[in-house]
């Protein structure tokens, strides 16, 4: 097969406070930097979709196009979003082929259409015509959209979170890609949509009961020979499909509607399972506190709402004022994104003083004014030694370690979810040393630290990643979706709203 690949990720959070650029994209930042053409082939290694593709489509001839992912946060530009979507409907158009794949997120919303995925299949779609197949992976956060089910062949979500198997969804789309050109013609479909928003750190499938699902939903495609997928969503895109998605493929219709009923009513029925407990921030503290007195591991607390591997901007203060006020000693928190501090840091030198106001810049927080000192300076570069992103080169800008009391920040010029423990590292902070870690992530750092983790908790510290989606002020959901599991349905006003 001669098989046009491209990829085009990103993760939209609309509530979140800062748009995403062209050169968002062209900086990579939590994923690898923009690539186009051979480079793209470049990534057979790295655990992201395409990787997997194509190692597993060695033996046919792949013509790369462009691969480009960015940070997560609000809306794509328009601008963005056509230079990227551009060359590669471009490529459909000009160049000879058999096939389509391409490693998409799934929950990309636009300043100019809410379902960025659907515009870009639609204009394949309508540029190669319904003979050639159009396969895609999607993020397991992916919120999927009928257009999309009914533009592409054939959809493919990963299975882990923290995102261990990117390359293994790729894989299976490699496969699925070979049962539609060998048939040559395509599988039946089913799809659900779930009736209710799932909170992102309820997702975990270390734990139940996502844990359960995904297994049931590996049984179930052993037992029939089926294709099955399941996006819990990301319950943070004001759109009116935003939420959780099971779906499959099989050459058996009613074998594949069976299946998908039953997956799906499996997880209607454990509704309340979903939700998971969250800690004030210096409740969070104080029980660290007490669990690291007696440990001889690190308990790790996550600042789930500044995430930015959701949205945030990384630079919240309330778990470091919580770290702060209670103080705790022994205890780390990255990563700071202030490039001014960090700035500032690196023109002080280590061992220096410098009095600043730190961090706060996003919305409904404040910077915390102290007078730190610098411990170590870094260029703010390293790889990833984790099993999520393994081998990716990251570059957060100048940084810096800085102390107030017992505590250390860890303070970078740009954004990263820390979900390695070599972002710590790199600054001079060793994490299994720590008592307290403060990781601003949701989900994706257990990967990482659970297995030095005494205890995990996690904090509902300021931020626009809002872990109850019920807190959202929605303007545009499905009516009748319910906000948080067992929680009340959306009415068609934001939940607040007093008219």
């Amino acid at each position: 097969m001669r098989i046009l690949i491209a990829g085009f990720q990103h993760e939209t959070n609309t509530f979140a406070p800062t748009p995403t650029r062209y050169d968002d994209f062209v900086r990579g930042g939590a994923f690898p930097a923009m690539a186009h053409g051979a480079d793209v082939l470049a990534m057979r290694d790295v655990n992201i979709p395409i990787g997997g593709f194509i190692r597993a489509m060695l033996g046919h001839e792949l013509i790369p196009v462009l691969w480009a992912g960015a940070t997560p946060a609000a809306h794509v530009e328009e601008d963005a979003f056509e230079r990227i979507a551009g060359p590669i409907i471009a490529a459909a158009r000009d160049r000879d082929f058999d096939a389509i794949y391409l490693d998409l997120h799934g929950a990309m919303v636009c300043r100019h259409d809410d379902d960025g995925e659907g515009r870009l299949l639609a204009a394949l779609r309508a540029v190669v015509g319904p003979r050639i197949p159009i396969v895609a992976s999607l993020d397991l956060h992916a919120n999927v959209t009928a257009k999309m089910l009914q533009t592409a062949d054939a959809l493919v979500a990963y299975r882990t979170y923290p995102h261990e198997d990117m390359a293994e969804a790729g894989e299976r789309a490699a496969g699925l890609l070979n049962i539609l050109m060998q048939r040559g013609e395509k599988l039946a479909q089913a799809a659900r949509r779930l009736p209710f928003l799932i909170p992102i750190n309820g997702m975990c499938t270390l734990v139940e009961p996502a844990r359960g699902v995904y297994h049931a939903l590996a049984g179930a495609e052993q037992m029939d020979n089926l294709h099955m997928s399941f996006a819990p969503g990301f319950p943070a895109a004001d759109f009116s499909e935003c939420g959780g998605v099971v779906w499959g493929y099989g050459a058996d219709a009613a074998k594949i509607t069976g299946a998908i009923d039953a997956l799906a009513g499996g997880i209607v029925a454990r509704e309340g399972a979903w939700v998971v407990p969250l800690l004030a921030p210096q409740d969070a503290v104080r029980q660290a506190m007490r669990i690291a007195a007696t440990a001889s591991r690190p308990v790790v607390i996550a600042d789930t709402q500044d995430n930015p591997g959701g949205g945030g901007d990384s630079n919240t203060t309330g778990m470091l004022r919580a770290l702060v006020e209670c103080g705790a000693e022994g205890a780390a928190l990255g990563l700071m994104v202030d490039p001014d501090a960090a700035a500032a840091a690196h023109q002080a030198g280590a061992g220096g003083d410098i009095t600043i106001a730190l961090g706060g810049q996003s919305g409904g927080d404040a910077p915390l004014s102290a007078t730190f000192r610098v411990e170590q300076l870094s260029d703010g570069r390293c790889i990833y030694g984790g099993p999520m992103m393994h081998g990716k080169q990251t570059d957060v800008g100048p940084t810096a370690r800085l102390s107030l009391g017992g505590v250390q920040v860890v303070v970078s010029s740009h954004k990263d979810q820390m979900l390695d423990r070599n972002l710590y590292r790199m600054a001079g902070v060793e994490p299994e040393r720590m008592k307290i870690l403060v990781n601003k992530s949701s989900v994706h750092f257990r990967a990482d630290f659970q297995p030095i983790a005494e205890a995990v908790l996690v904090a509902k510290a300021p931020g626009p990643l809002l872990a109850d989606p019920a807190d959202f002020p929605w303007q545009h959901l499905a009516k009748g979706m319910r906000l948080r599991p067992l929680g009340p349905a959306f009415t068609g006003q934001p939940p607040n709203s007093t008219t």
